[in-house]
């Protein structure tokens, strides 16, 4: 196969420190990719071959794959990646948002019916949304058109807003009701006044995983040496990570956008694995169970959770 560096999709965000260490101090040679609009834009360039490898949320991952070519034109014949690894053990929370002069939103049940504010159909953003209506009781099962049983949308509309900032200011102008994005990239502008938390939901699994193109296993399945390679450097950089705190803090606070406060709070939420290789299957098995449940896949169609993962651990 070709030696040439691979190209590793990313979100440019706190979670993305030890990937910037292991490319800064233990030779990562590959390009890194940011993605700001999240996994769901991750997906679609995995899939048109723009980027070999990338780390995002599971919920994202999970529901690209379960879903087959006639739900989903872009899924191909085999869906594009399978899932290589764990990156983050912890669940995310994610804050759930509105403008800061919306006085008719004043709790989570205020937004039944809402207009949805998401990055992209199938991001993590958009999924949570059908998490958030199962949690809450707002999804009501409807016998839509063919043989499969459906659920009506909990939500108006579901507005695609793409980058984190169009959705603060979508929340705003009344564009969109509300939207969810990660706590701490969200906090800063709850403490800058430019919009207001509603609530939080947290993942009911683990929350970042990663992924490689199925452009890179050969025809015995076998996972190209770089991608191992890649990973064997991320967990140097996770090593890193854990013994240089102050560091970590540095880099978050000063090259993203993040207070120190916020990223010394954050640091004690998360906990990376000592080996980022493998996935369990007990994890997307649950996921893909809630996923169905909330109405994001519907059993028999897509793939099954033993199939979209390459490498267990």
């Amino acid at each position: 196969m070709s030696a040439a560096p691979l190209k590793i999709g990313f979100v440019p965000e706190h979670f993305s420190t030890p990937i910037h260490f292991a490319q800064k101090h233990y030779g990562l040679s590959a390009e890194l990719v940011p993605f700001p609009s999240g996994t769901g834009h991750m997906i679609t360039s995995l899939r048109s071959g723009e980027i070999d490898v990338a780390v995002g949320l599971t919920e994202g991952w999970v529901a690209g794959l379960g879903k087959d070519s006639t739900q989903d034109a872009s899924f191909g014949t085999d869906g594009g990646y399978r899932l290589v690894g764990t990156y983050v053990e912890t669940p995310l929370c994610w804050a759930i948002s509105t403008g800061a002069k919306r006085p008719e939103i004043q709790s989570v049940d205020s937004l039944k019916g809402g207009k949805i504010g998401v990055s992209r159909i199938g991001s993590g953003s958009y999924v949570m949304g059908y998490v958030l209506a199962d949690q809450r009781d707002w999804l009501v099962p409807t016998t839509a058109v063919g043989t499969d049983v459906e659920t009506a949308s909990p939500f108006s509309d579901f507005v695609v807003l793409n980058t984190f900032k169009n959705l603060r200011d979508a929340v705003n102008s009344g564009e969109a009701d509300f939207f969810m994005w990660e706590h701490f990239t969200s906090k800063k502008y709850y403490d800058s006044g430019e919009i207001r938390r509603v609530g939080e939901i947290y993942t009911p699994w683990s929350s970042w995983k990663i992924v490689a193109s199925t452009k890179l296993f050969d025809d015995q399945k076998k996972l190209d040496e770089r991608v191992e390679e890649a990973m064997e450097k991320i967990n140097e950089g996770i090593k890193h990570f854990e013994e240089h705190q102050d560091e970590a803090v540095k880099y978050i606070s000063t090259e993203l956008d993040y207070s120190e406060e916020d990223a010394r709070e954050w640091l004690k939420t998360v906990k990376f694995p000592k080996k980022v290789q493998g996935v369990d299957e007990a994890v997307i098995d649950k996921t893909v169970n809630i996923l169905r449940k909330a109405g994001v896949l519907v059993e028999g169609r897509g793939m099954k959770p033993e199939e979209m993962i390459a490498k267990t651990r």
